[in-house]
C-alpha cells in the first residue's frame, strides 16, 4: 500500500477499490451465485454490494440514490435507464466467462439496460464483457482483439486512442483495448491507462479486468525502475471456477 497515493477528490484510503470493482463483484456474485439472470437480481446485488460496504467514486446522485434504495425491486422502479455513459461497461468484466459469445451479449445487455438502457450504454457493455471473454476462452491474440470485437458489435474497435477519455463508455472501451494491445505486463498496461486522462479509472478497471486473463500479458512489471508485483491479479475463471 506505501506505493499508493491519495485520491485528492475524495477521502479514499490508498489502494482501495471504488464504485467499479464493487459493482463488478455484484455482478460477479450473481453468476457464481448461479441465481436467475434477471433485472430485479442484478439490482438487488447492486443494492447488497453497497450496503455491506459504502464505498466513494459513484457518481454523487446515485451515490445517493443507493443509499436510500432498499432493494433491487425499488431500485428498478426508481432509477432513470436513460445513461449512455460508462457504467455498464464498467462492470461487466465477469459476464465474458458465459460460454458463448452470443449468451455474453444476451447477459451483458440485459445488466445494461437496468441503467443504460440506450445503444451505447449497450454496446460499451457488450464490448466490455466480451474482451474478457475473447481472453478467458483464448480466442485469438491480443493485437487482433479489436478485429474480434467488429465481429460482434459495431464500433471502431480497431483503431487506436489517443485522446482524453471522456464520460462514453464507447470512450472507454476504445481507450482500454488500444492500452491491452499495445502492454505486455500490468504495470505498463495500468500507467498507458493512466496516461490517457479523462475518466481512467473506467478505462483502467476494463482493461486490467480483461488483461488478467490474457496469457500474453505478465502479472509482474517493472514501475519507475523498479521490479514490483504491482498487480498480482488471477484469471477470472480461476477466481470464478
Amino acid at each position: 500500500m506505501s506505493l499508493y497515493v491519495e485520491y485528492p477528490r475524495f477521502r479514499l484510503i490508498p489502494g482501495s477499490y471504488t464504485d467499479d470493482t464493487q459493482m463488478s463483484i455484484a455482478v460477479a456474485e450473481v453468476i457464481v451465485a448461479q441465481a436467475a439472470w434477471t433485472p430485479e437480481v442484478l439490482a438487488d446485488s447492486f443494492v447488497r454490494a453497497f450496503k455491506r460496504d459504502r464505498r466513494e467514486g459513484y457518481a454523487r446522485n446515485f451515490y445517493h440514490f443507493l443509499v436510500e434504495i432498499p432493494n433491487g425491486q425499488e431500485f428498478l422502479t426508481k432509477i432513470r435507464p436513460d445513461s449512455n455513459k460508462s457504467g455498464a461497461a464498467m462492470r461487466a468484466a465477469p459476464i465474458g466467462i458465459y460460454p458463448t459469445p452470443e449468451k455474453v451479449i444476451e447477459a451483458a445487455t440485459i445488466q445494461a439496460a437496468i441503467t443504460h438502457n440506450t445503444p451505447d450504454g449497450i454496446n460499451a457493455a457488450v464490448a466490455a464483457a466480451l474482451m474478457s471473454h475473447y481472453f478467458i476462452y483464448q480466442l485469438g491474440a491480443k493485437r487482433k482483439l479489436g478485429e474480434f470485437l467488429k465481429g460482434y458489435v459495431s464500433g471502431e474497435w480497431s483503431k487506436p486512442w489517443e485522446a482524453k477519455v471522456k464520460s462514453k463508455g464507447w470512450m472507454s472501451d476504445r481507450a482500454a483495448i488500444t492500452a491491452v494491445m499495445r502492454n505486455d505486463s500490468m504495470s505498463e498496461l495500468l500507467q498507458d491507462c493512466i496516461a490517457f486522462t479523462g475518466d481512467v479509472d473506467t478505462v483502467a478497471a476494463i482493461a486490467l479486468a480483461a488483461s488478467s486473463c490474457s496469457e500474453e500479458i505478465t502479472r509482474v512489471g517493472t514501475c519507475k525502475g523498479k521490479r514490483n508485483s504491482c498487480s498480482e491479479l488471477e484469471p477470472l475463471h480461476s477466481c470464478m471456477g
